[in-house]
């Protein structure tokens, strides 16, 4: 007698388990045809070199080297903030500007220092997100998407949500920092969020039957 079939199975491209939480936060109601494992889950160690110089070489890089290092599916992002006033700094070194391992904290400081003077309609900024989607050798790449936030550089840190830069990021049509914001809220306008509601259709159409 045949038992119940379970869901294929895609891995969650990275080790930030802040972006794991925000991914299955995301996707719990896309009603995704699949499973959503972590590297941990599947006790799998890919070591990726982010050589790309745009969001979606660095994507596609993680998504590639871990269907490979796993054997499945694998959805992987790269993601940053742009200050336009900074000419698109830190961009996609976001990770790792000012140093890999430097606090939050200070790169907040460093960054209030090199705008210090620039008024509130010009700190401008936003967060990016690229999500690719890869399948094992020889299917390789299935698709990219990705989504933006738009906001501003605020004047002072606030809020104890979310991570990254999300205490300095202003978020005008909530009036108040992404780290000030409910997960819910965040998930409603973010980069990732529009970013992952596209990669669930893309999933569903990969693992459609």
């Amino acid at each position: 007698m045949g038992g119940f079939l379970s869901k294929p199975r895609i891995l969650l491209a990275t080790t930030n388990q802040h972006k794991i939480k925000e991914f299955r936060e995301i996707l719990a109601d896309s009603d995704i045809p699949c499973e959503l494992v972590s590297p941990l889950d599947v006790n799998i160690q890919a070591q990726v070199e982010e050589t790309g110089s745009t969001f979606a070489e660095n994507a596609i890089l993680k998504a590639l080297a871990y269907a490979e290092a796993a054997g499945m599916p694998a959805l992987a992002d790269d993601s940053g903030l742009e200050i336009d006033a900074l000419n698109g700094e830190p961009g996609v070194y976001s990770a790792r500007w000012a140093g890999e391992h430097t606090p939050y904290e200070e790169r907040f400081r460093i960054l209030f220092a090199r705008l210090d003077g620039v008024p509130a309609a010009e700190r401008s900024a936003r967060y990016r997100c690229v999500i690719a989607i890869a399948e094992p050798a020889p299917r390789g790449l299935y698709d990219v998407v990705d989504g933006t936030m738009e906001g501003q550089i605020a004047f002072a840190p606030a809020g104890s949500n979310g991570f990254g830069y999300d205490p300095i990021f202003y978020v005008p049509q909530y009036g108040r920092t992404a780290a000030e914001i409910t997960a819910e809220e965040k998930h409603r306008l973010s980069h990732r969020g529009i970013a992952g509601r596209a990669a669930a259709s893309s999933l569903a159409r990969l693992f459609a039957v």
